[in-house]
């Protein structure tokens, strides 16, 4: 069913500069409806979610009022990353993010967790939580983790992938195509024989430069074709996005993982540039082939809306590369998760309980918000997500003072890959589970609540939103943070104390 929630990819190449020779000799052979709930509980007074209309993509009044026996929060998972990507290289180009492109829950999703994993298909579900400064406020942290990503070589079904590439003029400039050029190598050589690969490229218009080809012995003629892209003319992307799908139905092959790779600053300036056209030519292939999309960003401009609501069309995610590090993660490490399906349509949904719950806020998912009553709703859309992801839904919730027991059941739903038979998997909380504090709370718990009130800080002035409870400023948060790249010691963390360092010098 069409996906009615816009997504917003954030896309550079420029980032991937000096990335090349770090990409070719960085992967060894061995690595591996209409409305919305709206997330208030009985009685809620203080931070009642905004309800959103799924397409805006906007939040409505947050002060607007709801039924007073709404104690649900539903919404379509989200595996995207790029928001925070972005605005990393933002603020490291001295500039601050336009509120409007954070997206918290893509912050909040790009660091590792260490949630149990399940050892089929699906998720396991882990809620815990802990007190917030603010009296009566905690953090509630409901993570949802997929198994372990196969190496490349194991038992994962065949990929059969349909690069399209954009070589227009826009794309000419040093480390952008060039760069592109060597990432789709390193990602042929990370392919397994019985994966499939064809390439199309667009300019002013669209070529089918090769048709799916099965790897095996025709990985030299595969990267012949990568490295003969040149750029060319304007960006007609309507033309690559129709001409791609075309190809990718055409090799379509049974029993495989089909997906389109595009990669493009999504700069529509030739032929059919309207949005709503654009998509309506992916969507027969995604209704009837089940083609998904994964999304790479390149180039330091880049055509937003589209581009997210391209691959929100697609049943795919996307992903922003913005510096070497990234592209090594996104074509080395990182493969098997973004060509394989572990689930479908996957949807949660948070009961909280009115007894001892007064209000909560879901941070972040303002575009992937879903009716309450849509959550076993299989004909409406959620969220793909493959193998090795995390999914971590963080809440800002006020208990009732004097009122102990159950605080929240999480459930997820999905739909298998292959036999779109559906599951569903479910967790609990007490009060009693809760932390003293959110600072005493374990590391990975941390780095979320870190990386939740730094996007909140950055979107802070978006429709003046109130902060989330218990939010330090700039300099504290920068502190616990460096404090947690030491604990931790995951250079993630500490890209993320330097970024939230650099937010300071101009935001508090």
């Amino acid at each position: 069913m069409d996906r009615y929630r816009t997504r917003r990819l954030r896309i550079t190449l420029l980032a991937l500069t000096a990335a090349g020779g770090l990409l070719l000799t960085g992967c060894g052979a061995g690595d591996t409806g209409d409305h919305s709930s709206t997330d208030r509980a009985n009685g809620a007074t203080g931070f009642p979610a905004p309800e959103y209309s799924r397409g805006s993509g906007e939040p409505d009044d947050e002060s607007r009022d709801t039924a007073p026996d709404d104690h649900l929060s539903t919404f379509a998972l989200d595996v995207d990353t790029a928001s925070y990507g972005y605005a990393r290289r933002t603020l490291a180009e001295g500039r601050r993010p336009d509120p409007s492109t954070v997206r918290p829950e893509e912050f909040v999703n790009s660091f590792r967790q260490d949630y149990r994993r399940p050892d089929g298909n699906g998720f396991k579900v882990t809620v815990d939580g802990a007190r917030t400064d603010e009296e009566d406020w905690s953090l509630v942290r409901v993570g949802l983790a997929t198994r372990n990503a196969r190496d490349q070589h194991g038992e994962r079904p065949p990929a059969a992938l349909t690069f399209v590439i954009d070589i227009s003029g826009s794309m000419s400039e040093p480390g952008r195509l060039d760069l592109a050029r060597r990432s789709l190598d390193v990602m042929t050589d990370r392919l397994r024989d019985d994966d499939s690969v064809a390439i199309v490229t667009f300019s002013d218009t669209a070529e089918t430069v090769l048709p799916m080809t099965r790897l095996g012995s025709h990985r030299g003629t595969i990267h012949e074709a990568i490295d003969s892209l040149e750029p060319t003319f304007s960006t007609n992307l309507a033309a690559g996005v129709e001409t791609g799908y075309a190809t990718a139905v055409k090799g379509l092959r049974e029993g495989a993982t089909n997906r389109v790779v595009l990669v493009s600053d999504a700069l529509a300036n030739d032929g059919d540039t309207d949005p709503d056209a654009i998509l309506e030519r992916i969507d027969g292939a995604r209704r009837e082939h089940g083609i998904t999309l994964f999304g790479v960003g390149v180039g330091s401009d880049y055509g937003d809306a589209l581009m997210e609501r391209l691959a929100d069309r697609g049943d795919g995610h996307t992903t922003y590369v913005s510096t070497a590090d990234d592209a090594r993660k996104v074509f080395c490490e990182e493969l098997p998760k973004n060509i394989d399906l572990t689930a479908r349509d996957a949807k949660a949904q948070v009961a909280f309980d009115p007894q001892t719950v007064t209000a909560f806020r879901l941070v972040g998912y303002d575009d992937r918000r879903v009716a309450d009553e849509d959550f076993r709703d299989d004909r409406v859309d959620g969220g793909e997500v493959g193998p090795g992801h995390t999914v971590t839904a963080l809440y800002a919730v006020r208990t009732r003072p004097g009122h102990d027991g159950h605080l929240a059941t999480a459930t997820v739903r999905w739909l298998d890959p292959g036999t779109r038979a559906p599951h569903e998997a479910s967790g609990a909380l007490e009060t009693d589970a809760l932390k003293s504090s959110v600072w005493t709370a374990s590391p990975r718990f941390q780095v979320t609540a870190v990386a939740a009130y730094f996007a909140d800080a950055l979107r802070s002035t978006y429709h003046d939103r109130t902060p989330l409870p218990g939010a330090p400023n700039l300099d504290t948060l920068h502190r616990k943070a460096t404090t947690l790249a030491r604990t931790t010691e995951d250079p993630a963390v500490r890209q993320l104390a330097e970024a939230v360092g650099e937010a300071g010098h101009g935001l508090d």
